[in-house]
């Protein structure tokens, strides 16, 4: 395979062909040195090499970053070849703890020489290139942890996909996207109220022509989310966040957020100090999203609403 041709994208194949490389050698320098000993039994021999009093199998997986029935089933390997054996832990009885044998502890002395000619050849090997591959493969592995390589493309399809996604000022046309959007995420959890009847059924009397705003996330002609931001008659609130809903076969595509940040966009333009919306605590995504946005939980304010059970603000 023509790994550069095809690029990063690869990594995995490319990391599984060089392992498949080194592998292959490795068999033969055992051989070279006559150690009985496979490749793939060397994380778990040197592990044990250094435990005089043996480890639990799953003291072996955590400390060689293997999956418990991956050493399982290597450890069985090497106790029918007489490398390995069990031994009950001399503080737990319950405890089995797997150890060398004595043909086991022969083999770890016998093998230092070989360690030490093939530790000199590899740090010979990574002086002469100009990318030390070991200190990238921690430096990867540290990135990784931090977030997976699933998260991060999960990331760059999501910007991807709200690349194809306009924000649009809401037309009568959209009234039943709008009204049906909020109908279907409101009665998947509550029952709607006359306050969303009100607001859904005459969007233009009740938000539009009081001074609010109604945005729409449209790909391909089709509504995939809609927000709202609804005039408040209140002391130290201008307008309160409402109204949004994502579709179902829309969610997880980042259109929560894309309409969030276009709406406070929206409110700023419009001279707001402060935003404030109700929800419930059982919406966790909704919740996780205001709060992405930057709004704070608060308490005591008016609501005409029984689902809601939870209060914040945006100080703009």
């Amino acid at each position: 395979m023509d790994f550069d041709n095809i690029g990063e994208m690869a990594l995995g194949s490319r990391l599984r062909a060089l392992s498949n490389m080194v592998t292959e050698d490795a068999e033969q320098i055992y051989e070279l040195y006559d150690i009985e000993l496979k490749p793939k039994w060397f994380p778990v021999f040197y592990y044990l090499s250094n435990q005089s009093e043996g480890k639990s199998i799953t003291s072996i997986a955590k400390g060689i970053g293997h999956s418990h029935p991956s050493v399982i089933r290597l450890v069985r390997e090497m106790t029918k070849v007489g490398l390995v054996k069990e031994k009950k832990d001399k503080l737990d009885g319950r405890v089995t703890n797997i150890i060398l044998t004595k043909k086991g502890i022969e083999l770890s002395e016998k093998i230092k020489e070989q360690y030490s000619d093939v530790e000199k050849a590899i740090q010979g090997a990574l002086k002469q290139t100009k990318h030390n591959i070991w200190l990238a493969i921690q430096e990867f592995e540290f990135l990784l942890n931090e977030k997976s390589l699933l998260e991060r493309v999960t990331e760059q399809k999501k910007i991807r996909e709200s690349q194809k996604i306009e924000i649009l000022d809401y037309l009568p046309e959209y009234q039943v996207a709008f009204k049906s959007l909020n109908q279907e995420w409101i009665e998947s959890y509550f029952e709607m109220e006359d306050a969303d009847r009100i607001a859904l059924d005459k969007p233009e009397e009740y938000i539009l022509n009081k001074g609010g705003v109604i945005l729409l996330a449209i790909h391909d002609n089709t509504v995939l989310g809609v927000c709202a931001l609804i005039k408040m008659q209140d002391e130290k609130y201008d307008y309160e966040l409402a109204k949004m809903a994502v579709s179902p076969q829309a969610q997880g595509k980042g259109i929560g957020y894309l309409l969030g940040k276009a709406i406070i966009e929206k409110a700023n333009e419009l001279g707001a100090s402060y935003l404030y919306l109700e929800s419930n605590t059982i919406l966790k995504p909704a919740v996780s999203l205001y709060k992405k946005l930057g709004f704070k939980k608060v308490a005591g304010h008016y609501t005409p609403y029984e689902r809601c059970n939870i209060q914040m603000e945006l100080k703009l």
